[in-house]
């Protein structure tokens, strides 16, 4: 996968807006960052979409900027020049998105249709954008080779639900930068920190503990399952009291134990973690099929205990 949707699918969101004024997108681009959403999709629906483009290319360039609502080719090649690093079209448009392939661009085209669908497929495209959840269903097949940007105006629950399913890539809206014209940069960032902490749902599984021998082991388990009236649950290394406590039946990863932390999507946790400082153990990492991360440890213990992410169950 391109390393532009490896970012995408790390984000997990694409915000995308319309600018009247160039000279907001500097500190536009700079609170989305600081809020967690280092990247901006800017519609070529205003004049100003292409210096707004040149503008964070030049001044941020930590931001993954692209160009929305481009549906000629003379707007590809602004957008190109301008710095911008991927290419939307508002529809599917074939001879602008051959244009802008031809350029070497990475094209994200919206999709209405099935046969659309097809054709992008026929033409090497793999990503699409779509606001028809039937489109999006139908593709939702591991074997299609086929992921998707939903497109939309909801809220965390809905974004959610979409991001759930296999073959969406990451989700788009407007929802977090409508501040834009009242400049409040620190509104904007809050609002893209509040959808990053709704994306990934942090909050605590279970608390390991290293117990000395299996007898400790099922002496601490029975009292937890005794007191909080919990199902005893063994296996051949611990002794779970339901889904509190694990009680290791000896010396395991952290001094005292582990915390598992629990999150919607382990690979965009391990993103946000690591932008603040987190560094992971990656010999630790579980994988499904599809390779996507189940569970992975941080390198550094807090507190006497050893930390890992793992995904949260449905």
């Amino acid at each position: 996968m391109d390393e532009r949707f490896q970012l995408i699918s790390a984000l997990g969101i694409v915000p995308t807006f319309e600018m009247d004024d160039s000279r907001k997108a500097v500190p536009l681009a700079r609170a989305m960052a600081a809020g967690g959403l280092p990247i901006a999709e800017v519609s070529f629906r205003t004049a100003a979409a292409a210096e707004s483009i040149r503008r964070i290319s030049s001044e941020c360039p930590e931001v993954l900027v692209g160009a929305g609502d481009v549906h000629t080719c003379e707007q590809v090649d602004q957008a190109l020049a301008a710095g911008g690093m991927f290419i939307s079209t508002p529809g599917f448009v074939p001879e602008v998105i051959r244009y802008a392939r031809s350029k070497g661009a990475l094209v994200i085209p919206c999709i209405s249709t099935a046969e659309e669908a097809e054709q992008a497929a026929n033409m090497g495209i793999s990503v699409g954008k779509s606001g028809k959840a039937a489109i999006i269903d139908a593709s939702d097949d591991p074997r299609r080779n086929r992921m998707w940007i939903p497109v939309g105006e909801i809220g965390t629950v809905e974004m959610n639900r979409c991001l759930s399913r296999n073959r969406v890539l990451a989700y788009g809206g407007s929802w977090m930068t409508r501040q834009i014209q009242s400049e409040d940069w620190s509104g904007i960032s809050s609002l893209c920190k509040e959808t990053v902490r709704g994306l990934l749902d942090f909050r605590v599984v279970h608390v390991g503990l290293n117990c000395k021998e299996a007898a400790e082991a099922e002496k601490i388990a029975r009292l937890f399952c005794r007191l909080f009236d919990v199902p005893y649950l063994p296996n051949e290394t611990a002794i779970f009291a339901g889904s509190l406590v694990e009680c290791i039946k000896g010396p395991y990863r952290g001094a005292h134990g582990h915390i598992a932390i629990g999150t919607r999507n382990v690979d965009r946790a391990v993103y946000q973690l690591e932008k603040r400082g987190a560094v992971f153990d990656a010999s630790s990492r579980k994988t499904d099929a599809e390779g996507h991360t189940l569970l992975i440890y941080l390198q550094e213990e807090i507190g006497g205990f050893a930390l890992h992410l793992v995904k949260n169950k449905p």
